[in-house]
């Protein structure tokens, strides 16, 4: 976990090592809320870049009796 200022201009910086994870790139747009009394702040990504990233999950799901 890593600690960020808010300046004057509330502006933060996300730390480095966190953009490389999130592979968040300069003029990135990023979706900003509050929830339960934290920020969340989401990087917007691309159609592209989501392609596959549910592969390996578990679709073996017990169906309601309302559903076919």
């Amino acid at each position: 976990m890593q600690t960020v200022t808010v300046s004057s201009e509330y502006r933060i910086v996300i730390p480095k090592a966190v953009r490389d994870s999130l592979r968040i790139h300069p003029g990135q747009k990023m979706t900003v809320f509050a929830h339960e009394g934290t920020l969340q702040i989401i990087p917007d990504r691309n159609i592209e870049e989501l392609r596959g990233f549910l592969k390996g999950i578990n679709t073996d799901v017990e169906r309601g009796k309302d559903r076919a």
